[in-house]
C-alpha cells in the first residue's frame, strides 16, 4: 500500500472509520470531515482497489482519504471502500502513518451488534491504555465486556503496539447504514476528547449523511459490476 501525505502534523490523534457493521465508522468519520474545518492532506492507494472514483456535489470523494483538523490536531482516515482481504496490510499502513506523524493515539470508530435484550443506542469503549480508560470512564462511557471484532479494527487492535489504540463501538441492529448509531459515536467521541462539538445538529443531519453515503456506495457497486462484466 502507498501512502501519500502532503502535510505531516505531529503529535496528533488519528481517528479512523472503515465500512463495517451498520457503516457507522464511515458515517461517523464523514460527520467529522464535513462538520469540522478539515483539509485533505493525503490518501492511501493500493493496486487492488477497484478502478473507480466517486463524485459528489462536483467533488471527488477519495476511497481512502486522509483529512486534518488543525484546531483539535486530529487526523481523520475516512474510508468508503472496505479493505476486505487487506485488513492486516491496512493495519500496518495505519501503524506507519501513526509512526510518521508521531501520533498520540489511534481511535477506531466501529459498530457492534446489539443483543436481543437491548434497545440499542449504547456506546462502549475498549482500550489497553490506562490513561484512556480513565478518560472514557470519566466521560460516562462503559467498557465493552463481550464482543467479536473483525475487519480493520480487529487487525489494528492485534497488530499495532507502539501507538496507543482505543475503540468506540456503537450498538446497531442492522448491517444497513445506521446513521443514528453513528451520531451516538460522535457524541461519545466529543465527550472523550472534550472538543465541545455541537453534535445535536449532526443528529438532525444524520439522515442526510446516510443518504449521501448510500448513494455513493450504490454507484460504486454499480460501477464495479459494470467493470467486471466488461471482462466476462
Amino acid at each position: 500500500m502507498e501512502v501519500k501525505l502532503w502535510k505531516k502534523p505531529k503529535n496528533c490523534i488519528i481517528i479512523e472509520g472503515f465500512p463495517g457493521f451498520g457503516l457507522v465508522g464511515t458515517i461517523a468519520s464523514e460527520f467529522l470531515v464535513e462538520h469540522l474545518k478539515t483539509e485533505q492532506i493525503g490518501k492511501i492507494l493500493f493496486n487492488d482497489m477497484p478502478a473507480m472514483i466517486a463524485i459528489h456535489e462536483s467533488r471527488i470523494v477519495e476511497p481512502l482519504g486522509i483529512f486534518y483538523n488543525k484546531e483539535y490536531n486530529i487526523v481523520i482516515l475516512h474510508a468508503i471502500i472496505a479493505a476486505s482481504h487487506y485488513e492486516w496490510e491496512m493495519a500496518d499502513t495505519i501503524a506507519r502513518i501513526a509512526s510518521d506523524l508521531q501520533a498520540k493515539e489511534i481511535i477506531s470508530l466501529e459498530g457492534v451488534g446489539s443483543g436481543e435484550d437491548s434497545e440499542g443506542g449504547r456506546v462502549f469503549y475498549h482500550s489497553g491504555n490506562e490513561k484512556s480508560v480513565k478518560a472514557f470512564e470519566k466521560a460516562g462511557i462503559g467498557a465493552l465486556k463481550e464482543g467479536i471484532i473483525i475487519g480493520v479494527t480487529g487487525a489494528v487492535l492485534l497488530r499495532i503496539e507502539k501507538t496507543p489504540v482505543s475503540c468506540l463501538f456503537a450498538e446497531t441492529h442492522s448491517n444497513l447504514p445506521d446513521s443514528k448509531a453513528a451520531a451516538k459515536l460522535i457524541e461519545a467521541l466529543d465527550k472523550y476528547l472534550g472538543m465541545d462539538l455541537d453534535y445535536k445538529p449532526l443528529m438532525e443531519q444524520a439522515q442526510k449523511f446516510e443518504e449521501k453515503l448510500k448513494t455513493i456506495l450504490q454507484k460504486s457497486q454499480e460501477a464495479q459490476d459494470i467493470s467486471e462484466n466488461l471482462y466476462l
